[in-house]
């Protein structure tokens, strides 16, 4: 007897976190002994969407109003089977810092989800506001908080010595908010310290001009191997605006960094794993961490943040078996 067939849609394919928590669902040993797992890849806002055969259809596209028309024609295309839509973008804190019209925005999501049998959150302060704004309902949703695979990151050594290498991993977009992070930085006074930002983006001529007020802070570019990216930092620092999850911060915990998070959105979930929680997401905030930092204790990081690769992995396998399962035969899912 066939496995069932599971299409997952992308409308983006850049090396980000949507595309690696997606490979990671279509590379699990575990889930592959459930279904078999195929990306399939969509124009972003896609008037129109092609008949898929499949049992199972999950859409990790972005919703949109120029794409709504496309969702409704999955949705009218597919009416016997099962679709999932995972929720990656949107938040509490984007709607605050993007949203001018809010009403009309809600409206939009509550009739994309409304296509939909299960909506994910992909964290539980996430979900959180997806249930508590009424976009979607609790029986028809649930939480699986994003994962990849951590074990290279679990496999580094931990830091010793005194807290003095600090490194930024992103988007250089205003989303991630390295440009309070190098205000911040750059009121340290411990000469020794150093911030190391990783990666590329639109903010990157920005990002440098303001970085030439410090020496001790460095625009690396794009890292091709975050794992060796996270080798050369003693501490991640997470200050972004908005995060539907935050997988950067999951990285580090695993490869026993100290992480310092903003308290945003989905950064919320990384502090039961040992994130600290950076009061408010200002200079004079961040500054205050990171002084904090150079004097932390990076042999008293708890080894159990080594082990928290497999206990993600194991949880994020289970919870999406599950959800599969009760999608297969279309009973609603029960929150994870």
């Amino acid at each position: 007897m066939s496995k069932p067939r599971i299409v997952h849609l992308l409308d983006d394919t850049t090396t980000g976190g949507v595309t690696r928590v997606v490979t990671h669902i279509c590379n699990s040993q575990r889930l592959a002994n459930q279904a078999d797992h195929e990306i399939r890849v969509i124009p972003k806002n896609a008037a129109d969407v092609p008949v898929i055969e499949a049992d199972l259809i999950v859409s990790h596209l972005t919703v949109s109003w120029r794409g709504l028309a496309g969702l409704i024609a999955l949705r009218a295309k597919h009416p016997n089977i099962s679709l999932i839509h995972v929720e990656h973008s949107y938040t509490q804190s984007f709607t605050a810092l993007n949203v001018a019209k809010r009403e009309r925005f809600f409206s939009l999501l509550r009739t994309a989800y409304s296509l939909f049998d299960t909506v994910v959150g992909v964290s539980r302060a996430q979900y959180s506001w997806l249930v508590t704004r009424d976009l979607v309902a609790p029986e028809r949703s649930c939480v699986i908080r994003s994962a990849v695979d951590l074990s290279a990151f679990a496999a580094l050594e931990a830091p010793t010595g005194p807290c003095r290498v600090f490194g930024a991993i992103g988007r250089l977009e205003p989303q991630k908010g390295f440009d309070t992070l190098i205000m911040a930085f750059s009121q340290c006074q411990e000469p020794d310290a150093r911030l190391r930002i990783f990666g590329r983006g639109g903010q990157h001529e920005e990002l440098e001009r303001m970085a030439q007020i410090d020496p001790r802070i460095t625009l690396e570019g794009h890292a091709p191997d975050p794992v060796r990216a996270m080798s050369e930092v003693q501490a991640v620092l997470l200050p972004s605006r908005w995060e539907a999850y935050g997988l950067v911060a999951q990285e580090a915990l695993a490869a026993r960094r100290r992480t310092l998070v903003a308290p945003v959105d989905g950064l919320c979930d990384q502090l039961e794993d040992g994130a600290h929680r950076v009061a408010r997401n200002t200079v004079a905030d961040w500054t205050r961490a990171i002084d904090a930092s150079l004097t932390a204790d990076l042999s008293k990081i708890p080894d159990s943040q080594a082990r928290l690769s497999e206990r993600v992995a194991g949880v994020f396998e289970r919870n999406w078996e599950g959800l599969i399962a009760r999608s297969l035969v279309k009973e609603l899912p029960v929150a994870a």
